[in-house]
């Protein structure tokens, strides 16, 4: 199965579907450079309620000067539609998985595999460096950050981390997660990113011209043409925390993102219906509160709160 022929809509754009087996395909965008470059692979949409991202592949796609792009940057806007138009939190509908989790998919899989194995097939091997937008979902509030990969073979890692520092987010990630759809790319040896702009379920003008121009600054760090932006006041974290829930309760958050915190101070409690306190979350160490889940019922495992220390 290959990407299918574009659409050629004049002046380096064009558009077409990639072909998802057993289902709808995905949209894809091209924008083409005059001359020979890298490919930058772009995708967004990958959890349904996330929109910062997808807005800015749109404003991408059609304000990009090609005449004095070198290379080509190939988007995938919506990687989630069947989660995106009813809504859905996280998860694609039709098989209830999240799709950043299911990579690499097994031959044959669900919906979420069968789309993840039509982004391994063909959209990995076309690309020299990818970036998958993301945001925090409806029920996560967020402040803007870039996860790299700091498990993948070193000259992906490298080149991913630096490219990190030319994102307009104040905070850089290291990460070790190794099954999403960026993450998986970077452990094949593609240099990939994954930027977090947004969230509780809302976008601002003001967050895609942010993204916007991390995008332009990220071309020009992989000399594509626009001009490279080194973001000076980027921090990156010694040491993260993802504070989970031990069990079910009522959530209910201390603080904000962006927040400072000390240690020992309460970022948190869970209570059940009742209002008797069940658990206390605690900072173990000074540090920066990245998100949290706005969500008011938790569950066993589920995120309340992530900070780290720069």
């Amino acid at each position: 199965m290959k990407l299918t022929k574009l659409r050629e809509l004049g002046n380096g754009r064009a558009k077409g579907m990639l072909p998802v087996s057993g289902g709808e395909g995905l949209p894809v965008w091209s924008l083409r450079g005059r001359q020979d470059g890298p490919t930058l692979v772009l995708t967004a949409g990958v959890h349904g309620c996330e929109y910062v991202g997808i807005l800015t592949l749109r404003r991408l796609f059609d304000s990009l000067e090609t005449a004095s792009l070198r290379g080509r940057v190939l988007l995938l806007p919506l990687v989630n539609g069947e989660g995106f138009f009813p809504g859905s939190k996280q998860m694609v509908p039709s098989d209830g998985k999240n799709l950043n989790r299911v990579f690499p998919p097994p031959p044959d899989g669900t919906r979420a595999e069968r789309i993840a194995q039509a982004v391994v097939e063909q959209v990995y091997p076309q690309a020299d460096f990818l970036l998958d937008l993301h945001g925090g979902d409806v029920n996560e509030a967020m402040t803007p950050l870039v996860f790299f990969p700091a498990t993948a073979p070193e000259a992906a890692a490298d080149q991913a981390r630096s490219a990190a520092k030319h994102l307009e987010v104040d905070y850089r990630i290291p990460s070790t997660a190794q099954n999403g759809l960026y993450s998986y790319a970077a452990q094949t040896g593609i240099p990939a990113l994954l930027m977090e702009v947004g969230g509780m379920g809302l976008w601002l003008r003001e967050q895609v011209e942010l993204e916007l121009r991390s995008l332009q600054s990220l071309m020009g760090f992989l000399d594509m043409g626009p001009q490279a932006v080194e973001n000076l006041a980027q921090k990156e974290a010694r040491r993260m925390c993802y504070a989970e829930a031990s069990g079910r309760g009522l959530w209910l958050p201390r603080v904000v993102p962006g927040q400072r915190v000390y240690t020992g101070e309460v970022l948190g409690t869970v209570e059940d219906l009742d209002g008797q306190e069940l658990e206390t979350i605690r900072a173990q160490w000074d540090g920066i509160v990245l998100y949290h889940t706005l969500s008011l019922g938790v569950s066993g495992g589920d995120m309340l709160v992530t900070y780290g220390q720069f």
